[in-house]
């Protein structure tokens, strides 16, 4: 029964991916930055203020710039775990013979997947205790710490997903890389530009008294992008003027939770289709 659900692609990954000096490397640059970044928010709010103390107003504003840097990790560094998962082996000439083996493509797939996710959770797991200044200060609600933890793993599975994808379907590391990292301007960058020109064509037919047809888009814009999720459930006010301005009232993580979960689905199933397609194409 246990070797129904073993997958020895997956322990192979993960003890190649946690032995690996860059990948203890990496995640010494990952505490550093964040480190970094909380004495020197901790020097400037107690220091060259004159305040010399904190207060739970600064906890917070503390945990929203921490959470959100984190997120901008979580995305910059994601692609470069796993679009080179597959590509990588090809370059390597080891594709063909991992193919022959027993394993499924789903096997190798998920494989892949889990190694790289699995790290990235060390990771967030790693910088906890910095977050434990938090607490210590005041400010946060528990129900915040979890929820943001849990937009953290959804959004690097659906982020690894589309790299094994790209990964999968394309023969070059650099090319998988390009497109990963297009992939995530445009969730993080491009939504973001999408939305604030819905509001403003929003605002402009409100001043015209006419109906626009742009609100319900406007908000898929704003739904699938991480950091406007990121805002909303630092700052629930803003989620309540969000509904207000595009008029409606369906909550943004709902969207949000639907659309990742459907596009991990979908490139999970692109790169398992695609996989065993690109050897018999190479044959």
């Amino acid at each position: 029964m246990m070797d129904r659900f073993s997958n020895p692609v997956l322990l192979k990954e993960l003890k190649l991916r946690f032995r690996a000096f860059k990948s203890f490397s990496g995640l010494m640059f990952y505490l550093a930055v964040l480190c970094i970044f909380v004495a020197g928010f901790l020097l400037i709010r107690t220091q060259f203020t004159g305040t010399n103390f904190f207060r739970p107003d600064d906890s917070f504003t503390m945990f929203a710039v921490l959470s959100v840097l984190q997120m901008g990790l979580v995305m910059f560094i994601t692609p470069g775990l796993t679009a080179g998962a597959i590509s990588t082996e090809r370059e390597k000439q080891t594709l063909n013979i991992l193919l022959t083996t027993t394993q499924s493509s789903t096997q190798i797939i998920i494989g892949k997947l889990l190694s790289s996710v699995a790290f990235l959770v060390l990771m967030l797991l790693a910088g906890l205790p910095l977050y434990s200044l938090v607490f210590l200060f005041g400010g946060v609600s528990p129900s915040q710490f979890v929820t943001i933890f849990l937009l953290y793993l959804i959004t690097l599975v659906a982020i690894g997903s589309i790299g094994i994808m790209f990964s999968t379907i394309t023969k070059k590391t650099i090319v998988s890389m390009i497109a990963t990292y297009g992939a995530m301007i445009f969730l993080g960058g491009i939504t973001a530009f999408f939305f604030f020109m819905g509001v403003s064509m929003e605002q402009m037919s409100m001043g015209m008294s006419t109906v626009t047809p742009f609100a319900p888009i406007t908000y898929f814009w704003a739904s699938i992008n991480p950091g406007a999720l990121m805002v909303t459930i630092l700052y629930p006010e803003m989620a309540n003027s969000l509904e207000s301005v595009v008029g409606i009232s369906l909550p943004i993580w709902v969207v949000y939770l639907i659309f990742y979960i459907l596009l991990t689905v979908f490139c999970l199933f692109v790169a398992i289709r695609k996989l065993r397609a690109n050897m018999k194409t190479n044959r």
